[in-house]
């Protein structure tokens, strides 16, 4: 009898441990207390991961196949996965532990050495649930000086053929990004996002981890995610049907009180395995053909997937374990607690916070461009953000999460991912939203106790980190701009940071 590991981010019936079940081989799912706490993961997290695993276990039973599945409150939970698969050896003769590769160096390196500490043979596969094999990627990375997302996403592209005529893009262009950065207009109308009914399993889960996770961060209710994959398929098709015609449009645009917007929110679902990269291209690059969605809409979405979220694998396999542990710009500021009750006068930050709690969701330019420009330019260390976007996020795993924060948010791999700091003042945050018409700062105010904050902080990131960034090309005119400051204008920019940073806590 082979024992098959399934984990709480595998629910892929194809996954490749999978391939070649037998109706006589064990498959173990588990919802172990060291993966759901060695971060304190969000509550609703934990409530989608394991009712989405319960779901995905039944679907498997339902096949005809042997699952054993072990409840967090089961009194036979050893509390970790070894110590849950070495009580299966002892109870059941197994000759042999298949594993799918997990998205995490930490998981890798320990089940590597399970062989060695089970005695018994111990398989691990490689995740083909991705569109660019680790392999691959590396290869296309050996020799670069600069590994930008644009020519990879141009080689995938090419090799998945997508969005193809012949040897060249559809629409003449690879990119249409240019096209995707216009600001909410006031009479804009969005749509309901979708909302999956409660089952008995969610509500027993979620009174499990009320009980069992009371001092994690977020809500649990209202819970609205897919946990099985008709569901999910259903939320996919309704981006689909709703909202990918002017997702292109307003990708980046925040407005207050619809956390939701135009996104598909459906990378929790292909994270966790519910749905999968190549189905989600397939079906958006129908929509444009039948005339569903426009170009820019359709290419700025399959960028996402067949682009970023396989770049940033790529990068994270390709750099850990050192990528870790990288803090090119040497920041060391601990995390504001209103990271946590979103109690600030920013309007911005409450307002991403506040939805993050409530929902375990903020879109890309509220993840980038407020809380992670906030980041970034308050100098916050690379340790506590990273933490903290793990932990918030039902779609964060290591392996997408790590290069997102390390590398697009806080620069701290100097480069390897992102060609400059994604640093802003105000300014962007009013363009691209309507959260400064309801703050108590001004951001037309650029100095004093009535300034945004984000305004002087911005200056202030650009002068202390000048002898790590004044030589990149692409920050050129902002070290022009800064040396034709007054001796005066950078010493009120120098004292209105260090006074907001003696508000917000310790140095």
């Amino acid at each position: 009898m082979k024992l098959r590991l399934v984990l709480g981010d595998q629910l892929t019936t194809s996954l490749a441990s999978l391939s070649d079940v037998g109706t006589d081989d064990l498959i173990l799912m588990c919802e172990v207390k060291e993966e759901a706490t060695y971060v304190k993961h969000h509550k609703k997290k934990i409530v989608f991961v394991f009712s989405a695993m319960r779901h995905f276990a039944q679907a498997l039973r339902d096949q005809g196949l042997n699952v054993h599945y072990v409840t967090f409150d089961d009194p036979c939970n050893a509390g970790s996965l070894r110590g849950q698969v070495e009580a299966l050896i002892q109870d059941y003769t197994i000759s042999e532990v298949v594993l799918t590769k997990p998205g995490e160096f930490r998981l890798l390196a320990e089940f590597e050495t399970w062989s060695d500490q089970l005695k018994l043979p111990v398989e691990l596969r490689e995740d083909d649930r991705f569109l660019a094999t680790q392999a691959e990627f590396a290869a296309w990375a050996g020799g670069r000086k600069q590994l930008r997302m644009e020519y990879f996403y141009r080689e995938m592209r090419r090799k998945h053929r997508v969005l193809m005529g012949g040897p060249d893009p559809i629409g003449g262009q690879w990119n249409f990004d240019a096209d995707n950065r216009k600001p909410p207009p006031k009479t804009l109308s969005v749509p309901e996002p979708f909302k999956a009914r409660d089952d008995t399993i969610v509500e027993a889960v979620s009174e499990v981890v009320a009980r069992e996770f009371p001092d994690h961060f977020g809500d649990i209710h209202p819970f609205h995610f897919a946990v099985t994959r008709e569901c999910a398929l259903q939320a996919l098709d309704m981006f689909i049907n709703e909202r990918l015609a002017l997702f292109g449009d307003y990708q980046d645009a925040m407005v207050q009180g619809e956390p939701w917007m135009y996104h598909s929110h459906i990378g929790l679902y292909l994270n966790c395995g519910l749905l999968t990269p190549l189905e989600c291209i397939t079906k958006a690059e129908a929509a444009y053909h039948e005339g569903l969605a426009p170009l820019n809409a359709v290419e700025g979405f399959i960028r996402q997937i067949l682009g970023w979220r396989e770049y940033v694998r790529g990068i994270y396999w390709l750099r850990m374990p050192a990528y870790k542990s990288e803090n090119a710009l040497d920041a060391h500021r601990p995390l504001p607690d209103f990271f946590w009750t979103g109690e600030t006068q920013m309007n911005c930050v409450r307002q991403c916070v506040l939805e993050t709690k409530q929902n375990a969701y903020a879109h890309h330019i509220q993840r980038l461009m407020v809380l992670g420009n906030f980041a970034l330019i308050a100098g916050l260390a690379p340790d506590d953000v990273n933490e903290w976007y793990m932990l918030v996020y039902a779609d964060a795993y290591e392996w997408v999460e790590l290069p997102n924060v390390s590398g697009m948010v806080l620069f701290a791999d100097g480069g390897v991912l992102a060609s400059k700091p994604y640093a802003a003042s105000g300014t962007y945050i009013k363009k691209m939203s309507n959260y400064c018409d309801s703050c108590s700062y001004k951001v037309s105010v650029k100095n004093g106790r009535k300034a945004c904050p984000f305004n002087y902080l911005y200056w202030d990131f650009i002068d202390r980190n000048a002898e790590a960034l004044h030589r990149n090309p692409r920050m050129g005119f902002m070290y022009k701009t800064l040396a034709r400051m007054s001796n005066e204008k950078r010493a009120a920019i120098a004292d209105d940071a260090l006074r907001f940073f003696k508000e917000i806590g310790p140095q």
